[in-house]
């Protein structure tokens, strides 16, 4: 008798499954970091000066300015030349109280020049020339056809020759000479 048919098959039954869920959190919400403004810093006035000035006899063109400031109040000056053909100069004083204040003067005569309409169009009156003889009637040049096609006279490829074959060169082959071998001295 058989060791193993002396007993039934075991077949256990699982253990049911039932997987808790999870418990449900909804997402926290949002709340921003509170505000926190930067600090303000109140800065000086520095003192300031710069000037420059372009005058450029080609293209005509010609203008300068110049500002200085202690820290307090500014001066400043500046010249353009104006479209009239006037230099117009501006001479200024700024400040926290007494505002911006200008001095603004005028070099020159201003300058329109009188507009002049464009003529009218005039075409040149027509005089025939007595010499005009008319371009010649358009002749076609006269038709010949090309010859026609001769082939070559066949001519046979020339023999077949191979090309010469590869010899490598002759391998290197080192002379091999037994290194002497150390023979002890008898005493």
């Amino acid at each position: 008798m058989n060791f193993l048919s002396a007993y039934p098959p075991y077949h256990p039954t699982p253990a049911p499954y039932h997987p808790t869920p999870a418990p449900y959190h909804p997402a926290p919400a949002y709340k921003p970091a509170p505000y926190h403004p930067q600090t303000q810093y109140k800065e000086e006035a520095r003192p300031f000066a710069f000037d420059y000035a372009v005058n450029d006899h080609y293209t005509g063109t010609n203008f300068a300015r110049n500002e200085q400031s202690d820290g307090h109040n500014v001066q400043g000056y500046y010249s353009v030349v104006l479209p009239d053909g006037r230099t117009q100069h501006v001479k200024y004083t700024a400040d926290h109280y007494g505002g911006y204040n200008a001095e603004v003067t005028y070099d020159g005569y201003a300058a329109y020049p009188e507009q002049h309409s464009a003529p009218a169009y005039k075409p040149a009156p027509y005089h025939p020339t007595p010499a005009y003889k008319p371009a010649p009637a358009y002749k076609p040049a006269p038709y010949h056809p090309a010859p026609a096609y001769k082939p070559a006279p066949y001519q046979p490829a020339p023999a077949y020759k191979p090309a010469p074959a590869y010899k490598p060169a002759p391998a290197y082959k080192p002379v091999y000479k037994p290194a002497p071998t150390y023979k002890p001295a008898h005493y």
